[in-house]
């Protein structure tokens, strides 16, 4: 209660006329007009202070939501991209300062648009004050991590954990000199400089919810919960998803909201589908009550989904998986992308694969093969990461013109080839604009930019590769966007003519409910979404290879009048109630 008296007397008059308006329209965030927009604040202009001389950019593309990655000061050297804080209080003064942050947030929001930052919740960086300080044998600060005299109960965790990055960080403890006679073994689940919380103190849950309510205070209005499913450990259990996790997550939600009713808590929780939905308040066991989680969360099934399904042509599998997940509770969004900045995880399991007759590691082994461009037909550029040689699996490196093939169409100067290019990028981001909840347009991605070829430049990068796919903006090929023909030009055109399509259709709006629909055809993706005051929308896509000829009558089930085309991909076309659909075509229809 002193915390968040203390917060609340700080709150400015501006925010808290900000939260009146919020509160007035508490479902603000699943409106049609929401857009995201991810980027790196260093790599998209340089500085905080050079953000606001592109809003103008980021109106045309009809951003509505901008996540700028992780920005607070970071340990120095490698930090794994800004997720090993050192300070939740500062910035890093390679971008700016929290004044900076502060006034781009306010400028941002008198044009319209939300600020999201993360707040890595799992861990700190080694060199944190709190770190530092049990370091030096405060006992205190000392219980803020979880710590252990020596590896027998490490031990007995390693059993049951995985390894999240199995080639730079191996295992999750790290024996740390200097904390009591021996040293203590410290859990270390993403890095050896990364500290895990320990979550059963309460002084760790109040010093994370004064973090919270300082970043709201400062006119951050969306907080990206990084690592939220690792933050409670259990003996005998991988230590992800527990259901204290969810315990915490909704008192975060609930105290926030108290002091600041407009900020919005969004889960980074790339999951199993069965875990998913319960980060935005779904219930843990059936017959739970609804909870007020987060309010977002993003949908890594349907990402996964849309690469598989490009690959293996057809949309079997994404069917199948996305009609297996629950509905979002009616008061949450999803986050629907394409990528993001990190690797793609191939997040499917057996009785998914066995659902079309598939074997997973099989279906995996392809998957990778042919995203690293290793397969004798494919087209994508990309790279595998952290390859796990006992296990053989792996994950996958690349911008998404390198992986939908512009890259390998402009290195051959096939313009056959980079229409079909554009035609996959296009029909991945359709699908995302018109499943229901924000879709996030990562940087770069709407001018077409390829894998940076000189990632490993800087020593601090050289070992992930995830960096070839986080290349720098280019800002002269920005401006081609205005050059008839030109890539540059038809891509940013995709983003722009979904947008505008997206914003004037209250039917794709969060909320409501999505609903797969079975077509007949294995190529064939579908689906229906449906609000109760809005008319119903529908979307078939084709990811086949051949030309498919739609009679939709079975999306119209529970509808009484037919639907007309609102908009569609190159060559897609509906005549008499009669889709055709082009190799990689597709339709949103509505009443």
């Amino acid at each position: 209660m002193a915390t968040l008296d203390e917060f609340a007397a700080a709150r400015s008059d501006e925010l808290q006329q900000l939260d009146l308006r919020r509160e007035a329209e508490p479902m603000w965030f699943q409106h049609e007009r929401m857009v995201g927009y991810v980027a790196y604040a260093d790599r998209f202009t340089g500085r905080l202070d050079g953000i606001a001389d592109r809003i103008d950019y980021l109106r045309e593309l009809g951003v509505t939501y901008l996540h700028l990655m992780p920005l607070l000061l970071p340990r120095p050297g490698d930090n794994d991209g800004g997720y090993a804080v050192a300070d939740y209080d500062q910035v890093d003064p390679a971008v700016g300062s929290m004044a900076d942050l502060e006034a781009l947030a306010r400028q941002l929001r008198e044009n319209g648009i939300s600020l999201c930052i993360d707040v890595v919740m799992n861990h700190t960086a080694r060199e944190h004050p709190w770190a530092v300080a049990a370091q030096a044998g405060d006992a205190a600060k000392h219980a803020y991590y979880i710590t252990f005299p020596d590896r027998t109960l490490p031990d007995q965790y390693e059993e049951t954990l995985r390894e999240v990055f199995p080639e730079f960080a191996p295992g999750n403890f790290t024996l740390v000199d200097g904390m009591g006679a021996t040293g203590r073994w410290v859990w270390t689940t993403f890095n050896e400089f990364k500290w895990d919380l320990d979550y059963t103190n309460p002084d760790v849950f109040i010093e994370m919810l004064g973090v919270m309510l300082r970043l709201a205070n400062r006119g951050i209005e969306v907080l990206r919960l990084d690592a939220a499913p690792f933050i409670w450990k259990r003996l005998g259990t991988d230590c992800e998803n527990q259901p204290e996790v969810h315990h915490l997550l909704t008192a975060y939600r609930a105290l926030t909201a108290i002091v600041a009713p407009s900020l919005l808590l969004k889960a980074e929780a790339i999951v199993p589908r069965e875990e998913l939905v319960a980060y935005l308040g779904a219930e843990l066991e059936p017959g739970d009550p609804q909870r007020n989680e987060c309010n977002l969360a993003y949908n890594n099934q349907l990402m996964v989904q849309l690469w598989s399904s490009l690959a293996a042509t057809e949309g079997r599998l994404m069917s199948n998986v996305l009609a297996s997940m629950g509905q979002a509770p009616h008061d949450s969004a999803w986050c629907t992308y394409v990528r993001c900045h990190d690797d793609i995880g191939w997040a499917i399991t057996g009785e998914d694969a066995a659902s079309v007759g598939w074997d997973q590691f099989a279906h995996r082994d392809f998957l990778n093969e042919f995203y690293s461009g290793e397969f004798a037909m494919s087209y994508a550029h990309g790279a595998k990461f952290q390859e796990n040689d006992e296990t053989g699996d792996a994950r996958i490196s690349g911008t998404t013109a390198s992986l939908c093939g512009i890259e390998d169409a402009l290195l051959r100067n096939d313009d056959a080839a980079l229409d079909v290019a554009l035609r996959r990028m296009e029909l991945l981001y359709a699908v995302t604009f018109a499943y229901g909840g924000i879709p996030l347009v990562y940087m770069g991605d709407e001018i077409g930019l390829r894998n940076d070829d000189d990632w490993a430049a800087d020593p601090a990068d050289a070992d992930d590769n995830r960096w070839m796919h986080r290349p720098h903006m280019d800002w002269p090929a920005a401006e081609r966007r205005a050059i008839d023909g030109s890539l540059e030009q038809r891509v940013f055109s995709i983003f722009t003519r979904l947008a505008a399509a997206r914003a004037a259709l209250p039917e794709v709006r969060a909320g409501g409910t999505v609903d797969i629909l079975r077509q007949g055809d294995d190529r064939l993706f579908a689906f229906a979404r449906r609000h109760r005051r809005e008319n119903p929308m529908w979307m078939v896509s084709n990811f086949g290879d051949r030309t498919l000829v739609v009679k939709p009558q079975a999306l119209y089930t529970h509808d009484v009048l037919p639907a007309q085309c609102v908009l569609s991909g190159a060559g897609a076309q509906m005549i008499d109630d009669v889709i055709t659909l082009p190799p990689l075509g597709w339709v949103w229809l509505t009443r």
